[in-house]
């Protein structure tokens, strides 16, 4: 196993950090690596907020679902989904561009998160642990004002960073599930019940099947965060779909 496979592999989630802070040469180095990322017509649909304030760090440990490691994090990054630049650029030369629609979003979101995947593979690599807050896609009015986001910029991903804490360096990484589940030939193969518990039985722990199910279903699919990503998604993307309307 080569080294850039033993460090996928060997990568976890962490949110327990030591206050060691992190080097501005590794931060660059880090911010480097996520902008070579892959990238759609190489447009780099995407603005990286580095977030310095630790005021506003402290701020989005709540916004983002009570959750106060992030503002004990090293660095906090934000990749927003950002087509406005390009649509800026279009309009002041004159070129006359279309209006933006759903697409130009779901592509500006490819654009991002490759680069925060990036981010967080060099991270690992010089021993900083990570970890994606999907939450700051939730309270969608409050963070536009908090971080000043005109039309067209969509906070894709959180990512916060920093020296991981030794419990959090022997904690065994959660398993995955097997290949032949998530891999398909050629085409979708939807699953049966039988296949479903199948793949997913390793996860239930002493529970039975339908308890663990029941209890991970309310935790998560019919959560009130989950709700509210929901509802704050679907208004960011007002400004995709009123526009091609119009």
């Amino acid at each position: 196993m080569n080294e850039v496979i033993r460090q996928l592999h060997e990568r976890k989630s962490v949110r327990a950090f030591e206050g060691k802070p992190i080097a501005p040469s590794v931060k660059r180095e880090i911010l480097l690596a996520a902008c070579a990322a892959p990238t759609a017509g190489n447009q780099q649909m995407y603005t990286i907020l580095d977030i310095t304030d630790k005021q506003l760090q402290e701020q989005l440990s709540v916004t983002c679902d009570n959750q106060p490691f992030i503002a004990d994090a090293q660095m906090v990054l934000i990749f927003c989904a950002d087509f406005k630049k390009w649509y800026d650029l279009y309009k002041q030369e004159n070129c006359n561009p279309r209006a933006l629609g759903v697409g130009d979003l779901m592509l500006s979101v490819q654009d991002a998160v490759i680069a925060a995947q990036n981010a967080v593979t060099a991270a690992h690599s010089f021993g900083l642990g990570s970890c994606y807050i999907g939450d700051i896609m939730e309270n969608c009015e409050q963070h536009r004002e908090m971080l000043k986001l005109p039309q067209y910029v969509f906070p894709a991903a959180m990512v916060v960073f920093g020296y991981p804490t030794q419990q959090q360096l022997d904690r065994e990484k959660p398993a995955r599930c097997d290949l032949s589940h998530i891999v398909h030939e050629n085409t979708y193969h939807e699953m049966d019940r039988e296949e479903l518990h199948c793949m997913f039985d390793y996860k239930k722990g002493v529970l039975s099947f339908e308890e663990w199910c029941r209890r991970f279903c309310d935790r998560k699919h019919n959560s009130d965060f989950s709700y509210e990503m929901s509802r704050s998604v679907r208004k960011y993307l007002e400004d995709y779909i009123n526009g091609a309307k119009a």
